[in-house]
């Protein structure tokens, strides 16, 4: 873990008070986390996701931002909450979210002090933590007079751990934002690692592949008038997506659920399904569920075309179609975002925090900033607070990332506003 020595650095005397500031107000900071953190805000849980909103609202008021909150009945979720403060130089949209995966039902729910390091509990990293690092830059900025030098609009969705349906109207706030900004930040913990940050993050869609074929008495299976029936003919399709187009870069493709028999049911909504069958009866239907990622909308598109042209050259006596359902958009690699992340790094190593890299899109999942990546000139991830466990009651979040990120993300926006 990198320790920082940013009083004998090249820090000018500004920059070296906004780091001393971030050092300062780091048990505050926590205490702020601990009373985030003690309020459910499960996804489904609109009462405690909006409490957790007012609460950071309350937080930005004396920093100058004009807040707002968003209903989310439209899309059947608590809402998001906005921060808006207006400045000279550049438009910078953070980005982050109120809610968590743990339910009001689930035992896991309260902040604990692990350690001096460590502290334990739903949302500590992902990604309230997130949330109290802003915050940490942002009162660091105001502690030097430098807030004016930008444009700065936050957008806390409460619903990035299930988003809301449909997801268009539930991102509009979030795209709108994003279009009157110039560089975009997220505060997401990405892969936990401090010497890393995401300028690029891989779509996430869905697709449902559905076989037809004849059926009949088992002992006439292969003779040419009967076909392989429908499982087979999955069977080969499947292969062929894996033998085309497994040695591509950043795709990925996975048959998550199978189902064949003569009779199946795929219950979506559940992720769950039912297959009925005889082992002496060709089975005519088979039902596949899966997940496909890529790294660019061309390359999603191209994965999409050759599944396509794969299912539709399907033998006598079967059929097939294939369906798609897109998610959340790939945040493609461009020069802006490298750009951006030279500068992350140009800050952590002034800072004496070492080196700051670009995280494989392999190990990035998808996250909010991906729905606006291509709406701004530069976009980074990650730069929230860094912990582990994320969606378990293991969650935690380490402490001394909270001073690392916050000082890392002040003197960034700092020398955006002073170019």
């Amino acid at each position: 873990m990198p320790g920082g020595t940013w009083a004998q650095s090249s820090l000018d005397d500004t920059e070296q008070a906004l780091a001393a500031f971030v050092e300062a107000q780091q048990e505050p900071a926590i205490a702020l986390l601990e009373r985030a953190v003690n309020i459910n805000s499960g996804t489904m849980n609109p009462a405690g996701v909006r409490r957790v909103g007012d609460l950071f609202a309350k937080e930005f008021a004396p920093l100058g931002f004009r807040t707002r909150w968003i209903d989310g009945k439209p899309f059947q979720r608590a809402g998001h909450l906005v921060a808006e403060r207006p400045g000279t130089g550049p438009h910078v949209l953070l980005i982050g979210h109120l809610d968590t995966v743990f339910e009001p039902e689930s035992p896991f729910q309260k902040f604990e002090r692990v350690d001096a390091d460590t502290a334990r509990g739903p949302g500590t990293s992902d990604m309230k933590g997130g949330i109290v690092v802003a915050l940490a830059a942002l009162r660091a900025l105001a502690s030097v007079n430098a807030l004016d030098d930008l444009g700065i609009t936050l957008v806390l969705n409460g619903d990035e751990e299930d988003v809301g349906e449909p997801v268009e109207l539930s991102r509009t706030v979030l795209v709108e934002a994003a279009i009157a900004a110039d560089i975009a930040i997220g505060l997401e913990n990405a892969d936990d690692d401090p010497q890393t940050a995401v300028t690029a993050r891989r779509s996430s869609s869905s697709w449902t592949l559905k076989v037809k074929a004849g059926s009949g008495h088992s002992s006439q299976i292969f003779r040419e008038e009967v076909g392989a029936g429908a499982i087979f003919e999955m069977a080969r399709i499947l292969d062929q997506f894996h033998t085309q187009l497994s040695g591509e870069e950043y795709l990925t493709f996975n048959p998550g659920l199978v189902l064949g028999g003569a009779r199946v049911e795929l219950d979506h909504g559940n992720f769950s399904g039912h297959a009925a069958g005889k082992s002496n009866i060709i089975a005519p239907l088979a039902i596949v569920s899966g997940d496909l990622r890529a790294l660019t909308v061309e390359q999603r598109e191209g994965a999409k075309a050759k599944m396509q042209e794969i299912v539709a050259h399907h033998p006598p006596h079967a059929g097939a179609e294939i369906s798609f359902r897109d998610g959340y958009p790939p945040m493609a690699p461009t020069d802006g975002n490298r750009k951006l992340l030279g500068m992350v790094d140009r800050a952590s190593r002034d800072l004496g925090l070492g080196p700051v890299t670009s995280v494989d899109p392999r190990r990035a999942g998808a996250a909010d900033i991906s729905f606006i990546a291509d709406k701004v000139d530069m976009a980074i991830d990650g730069l929230g607070l860094l912990g582990g466990g994320n969606h378990t009651p293991e969650e935690f979040a380490d402490l001394r990332t909270l001073r690392i990120q916050a000082q890392r993300l002040a003197l960034l926006l700092f020398r955006l506003g002073r170019p």
